[in-house]
């Protein structure tokens, strides 16, 4: 396996991850993912998330927790989905259906989220890897050091950007995030085992753009 510092391409993210790369629990993950031969997604993709997204263009962060297990459905984009991919992933469906809801978009035609990516949207997942068929399988091996990093550099770093935690595994990074500093929209994750407890009608990405906007800064075209 390569080394985890080589994937990260983009400058801005090199230069702030640079402390990281001698680690221990680097050293350790690189150990575990090195043994672990059915990892998803593709290993060039892992960091897809920061490699397309400079830290000084984020705008809002969905967290996630791990890609999705099934082989050719994720591309290193926390809920999103390869393009041509159907059925979708239940959650997916029912970020769509909540969308529809709260914004008339109908994106029900593609799970690809990569142009929320582009605009400012960080799709970061808290594990990067997933082993295939196995969700939850590379918890708890490093991963979460890392991105909790991430989180930390995007809140003290940035100002005005929208957190949007679904579900008590994302809420668990509250402490890592400046809530004087940004708007933090947490509530039941969009899984059809929790999304009736307050996912529905949350409206989270009305709610983004009007902070966004009253901070100056341009809204998040959400149609795909």
């Amino acid at each position: 396996m390569t080394s985890l510092k080589t994937l990260v391409t983009e400058p801005s993210w090199q230069k702030q991850l640079s402390a990281e790369w001698n680690k221990t629990y680097i050293k350790q993950l690189e150990t575990f993912l090195t043994k672990s031969n059915n990892s998803l997604p593709a290993q060039n993709e892992w960091f897809n998330a920061i490699n397309n997204l400079p830290l000084n263009k984020v705008k809002a962060v969905i967290l996630g927790q791990d890609p999705y297990p099934t082989i050719g459905h994720a591309h290193g984009l926390s809920f999103s989905v390869q393009t041509n991919i159907k059925p979708l992933p239940k959650s997916l469906l029912n970020i769509n259906k909540e969308l529809l809801n709260d914004l008339a978009i109908d994106n029900s035609h593609t799970g690809n989220l990569q142009y929320w990516n582009q605009q400012g949207v960080l799709l970061l997942n808290t594990a990067l890897t997933v082993e295939a068929g196995k969700a939850n399988s590379h918890q708890k091996q490093g991963w979460e050091n890392l991105t909790d990093t991430i989180i930390k550099l995007i809140s003290t770093q940035q100002k005005n950007c929208v957190f949007i935690l679904w579900g008590a595994n994302a809420q668990k990074k509250l402490a890592l995030i400046d809530n004087n500093k940004h708007l933090i929209i947490k509530t039941a994750h969009p899984s059809p085992l929790s999304a009736y407890r307050g996912f529905w009608g949350s409206k989270p990405f009305s709610k983004t753009n009007r902070y966004l906007i009253n901070n100056n800064i341009k809204p998040i075209n959400w149609q795909l």
